[in-house]
């Protein structure tokens, strides 16, 4: 399906901003580990092992790069849940609203 060049499209568009009650933060993913893992560099400057939730790994494919939402582990913080995945249109909303100053 083409994209639609419409200036109203955005008002449409929904994210998903990271809620800090639930210790959520945006990550970019650097290397594909295998077994439903990722390397994931987060916006608080720590990198983490990623582990693809269920909910994502049968719906989405992930590639390096790619905005992802993650939770850090209460009890281990070197490894992390991903939770979401970001698309292009999302990714450009939130650089132009300044959540990814040092981020891709």
């Amino acid at each position: 399906m083409p994209l639609n060049n419409n200036p109203d499209e955005e008002k449409d568009l929904e994210v998903r901003i990271p809620k800090k009650e639930k210790r959520e933060t945006l990550a970019t993913v650097e290397s594909l580990l295998g077994a439903n893992r990722v390397r994931i560099n987060c916006i608080d400057g720590i990198t983490r092992i990623g582990r693809i939730t269920g909910t994502i790994k049968k719906d989405t494919w992930l590639r390096v790069g790619d905005l992802v939402l993650a939770i850090p582990w209460d009890f281990q913080d070197t490894k992390a849940d991903v939770i979401w995945k970001y698309t292009r249109q999302q990714v450009e909303w939130f650089q132009s609203n300044g959540y990814l100053k040092d981020q891709t």
